[in-house]
């Protein structure tokens, strides 16, 4: 269901593109955003940046801006287009953030509120404003450096991201669960090897940047206590040094809500995945996939592609809850509850997450998703949704689509599982298709059916606001809007 559209047809003409980068990692120690407990930087262990690039031709325009953080409020995006009102010769709602949803990044939104701060952190509200300001220059870099130049996109493989739902012979499902149980059957869902791959040149034929999307979050460094842009970041450092200091690279990450850095089913390797050793190898399977493609594709550039953008606004259905499950929700939180509270769960619960911090040889993650507080949180949530699904019957989602010669990228604010990328894929008109999850704000997680009948974090009612029916909606939804940016027009003689 669609709330408008702002979509035109467009005719192809000269394209020009523009690059911009600029630093946003905090000069102070940060809440760290990702997880359940809090942490609180100790140092920086990579330069966290945001990347612009800007797309013109005579009759449209686009800015995708990628951030190396966990994620963002719909708000953040609208207060950026407000800030560049006026100083952009086109609506600024065409210029849209996506994020790499590293967990070591500090928050510009808080999602959880911890009873305990630190006032020696930078404060969230402070990082957000600082952040404002570099990401309007950053755009305007961007657009203002555009030049005429061309694209080349090609699909490279490497072996990234990995299904970390785990499910088991009782209908029951883990994130993260142990595969060496008896009752293990298998991994909830599948994996995806491709790395979708644009890369960009001036009108000499030099390349100036790529846009790389991965299925997988960069996540292999979410349980530690420093600032990190985690493997998408040391990718980065390796493009530049293999291309030049000024070639760009503009980071997205594909549908992976189900999916992770680490096969849970080859224990001897999970270690790696959990620390800084990881994103030496990750970063060196991308590399050889990005440079051999490059090799491909070379001299295979596109001039005067054709680009067309259109902004809409979905309405997706929340995820309900029956009235069976609220009144099942209350009375399982008061047994909680009475047996302890809310408060001094959370103290036991960090406490157990820092004990296991401490084990040698232990990947994580560190916290246990069936705790006490874990488990009140989750009925917390199914009780505060049927309270107000009546008033709030729809989730509004802001949904890009950019054809960009025959390649388009659909983002989604979700984190959304792989197989409806999967679906709207093989569905679409264009040869090559770009998902971007994590984009124009956050709606936590989008659960396959299969998911929210296992249930297990990832796919209740806590983790999201849409549920699998809103997941077909937003399939269906957007490859009708892909095959509207690829249908052929009428010349005007056939009237």
């Amino acid at each position: 269901m669609f709330l408008g559209t702002r979509t035109e047809t467009h005719m192809s003409g000269e394209l020009h593109i523009g690059w911009g980068e600029t630093d946003i990692t905090p000069d102070r120690k940060v809440e760290l955003e990702g997880q359940y407990y809090r942490r609180v930087s100790r140092g920086i262990h990579s330069r966290l940046k945001a990347v612009a690039w800007a797309l013109e031709n005579e009759d449209d325009q686009c800015i995708m801006v990628s951030l190396d953080i966990v994620g963002f409020d719909r708000e953040f995006q609208q207060a950026l287009q407000e800030r560049l009102q006026g100083k952009l010769p086109f609506d600024p709602k065409k210029v849209f953030l996506n994020t790499i949803h590293t967990h070591s990044g500090p928050a510009i939104t808080v999602f959880i509120n911890w009873w305990e701060t630190d006032p020696d952190a930078l404060p969230v509200d402070e990082f957000r404003r600082m952040l404002l300001e570099k990401l309007e220059h950053v755009v305007l870099e961007a657009w203002n450096n555009r030049k005429a130049g061309g694209i080349s996109h090609g699909l490279g493989s490497a072996r990234i991201g990995h299904c970390r739902r785990v499910a088991y012979a009782d209908g029951t499902a883990e994130m993260y669960g142990r595969t060496d149980r008896d009752d293990f059957i298998g991994m909830e869902g599948g994996e995806d090897s491709g790395v979708d791959l644009l890369f960009c040149f001036d009108a000499s034929g030099k390349p100036t940047g790529v846009v790389v999307n991965v299925p997988c979050p960069s996540q292999i460094m979410e349980a530690t206590y420093v600032v990190s842009s985690d493997y998408m970041g040391r990718l980065r450092e390796r493009l530049k040094e293999h291309f030049g200091e000024t070639f760009r690279v503009l980071c997205q990450i594909a549908p992976a809500g189900d999916q992770a850095p680490r096969d849970l089913t080859r224990a001897d390797t999970v270690l790696d995945f959990w620390c800084e050793k990881g994103l030496d190898i990750v970063a060196s399977r991308l590399m050889a996939t990005i440079t051999s493609t490059y090799d491909h594709l070379a001299g295979n550039i596109e001039y005067g592609a054709t680009l067309k953008h259109s902004v809409q606004e979905l309405q997706l259905p929340r995820r309900r809850v029956s009235d069976q499950e609220y009144h099942d929700a209350l009375h399982t939180m008061e047994q909680l509850e009475s047996g302890q509270s809310t408060k001094d769960a959370y103290r036991e619960f960090c406490a157990e997450v820092h004990a296991n911090e401490k084990c040698p040889n232990r990947p994580g993650p560190y916290d246990n998703k069936l705790h006490h507080f874990v488990l009140i949180r989750n009925e917390e949530a199914v009780v505060k949704r049927h309270e107000d699904q009546n008033n709030q019957s729809f989730h509004e989602a802001e949904v890009h689509l950019v054809r960009l010669g025959d390649a388009v990228f659909a983002t989604n604010p979700f984190e959304l599982y792989q197989e409806y990328g999967q679906r709207i894929r093989a569905r679409s008109r264009a040869r090559q298709t770009f998902m971007v999850q994590l984009c124009s704000g956050y709606a936590g997680y989008l659960p396959t059916p299969r998911a929210e009948r296992l249930g297990g974090y990832g796919g209740l009612v806590i983790n999201g606001q849409v549920g699998s029916d809103g997941g077909a909606m937003l399939v269906d939804e957007t490859v009708r809007s892909i095959g509207k940016l690829f249908a052929k027009t009428k010349p005007e003689s056939e009237g």
